[in-house]
């Protein structure tokens, strides 16, 4: 039977590598992993962190949704057309639009804060809104046993809670073992990303 990787069986290989079973480092395994989770959100951008969601545009302000990293694209309907809203600085969009209470039809938006969006100009109707973004993955801990990352690319995680794990634990000489091994991983499933979006965006003509 195939054998898939899960919480439980990630902190049971961490103690594996560096055969270590104490307390002390034990009760250390859950931040390990957490970092690791941490580390890859912010150096990768994998297919399966991307997410779509659809809900409603009318105020100035909006909830980023939880977890949220980084922001593909934001759209919104216009008179049933789609139309992409631009990505600019927040003080940006406060000078082309001062005033909260005038309304128009948005045509940017901007990280107000890690929480919230700003748009520009202040929506005049209750539009169709539409986002795609880049989102942490469901955390793993006793309750949550696998996420994508143990699904799909339990390589790059296993050598990402290496790297976490081995400065804590004094033995910096094997950092940049474990950080081949991750960059080699990582930039794996990065290259099959790429290449399905490569595939496909190709048009094939049949005769």
């Amino acid at each position: 039977m195939a054998s898939a990787l899960t919480y439980s069986s990630l902190l049971t290989d961490l103690q594996s590598y560096f055969e270590r079973s104490d307390s002390p480092f034990i009760d250390q395994l859950p931040r390990f992993v957490m970092m690791a989770e941490n580390r890859i959100s912010a150096e990768a951008k994998p297919l399966g962190f991307l997410r779509t969601v659809d809900s409603t545009l009318n105020g100035n302000t909006l909830v980023k949704p939880a977890r949220w990293r980084r922001t593909k694209s934001m759209s919104i309907v216009v008179g049933g057309q789609r139309k992409f809203l631009k990505d600019r600085e927040f003080e940006y969009c406060v000078s082309y639009w001062p005033d909260d209470a005038a309304t128009a039809a948005p045509e940017f938006y901007a990280d107000m804060d890690y929480e919230h969006f700003f748009i520009a100009p202040t929506p005049n109707a209750a539009y169709p809104l539409r986002m795609q973004y880049y989102e942490r993955p469901v955390p793993l801990d006793e309750t949550n046993q696998t996420n994508w990352l143990t699904q799909y690319a339990p390589q790059v995680l296993l050598y990402a809670c290496l790297m976490e794990a081995a400065p804590w634990l004094k033995v910096s000489e094997r950092l940049p073992e474990f950080q081949s091994l991750y960059q080699a991983a990582l930039g794996a499933i990065t290259k099959e990303d790429s290449e399905r979006l490569i595939d496909g965006s190709a048009f094939v003509k049949v005769q």
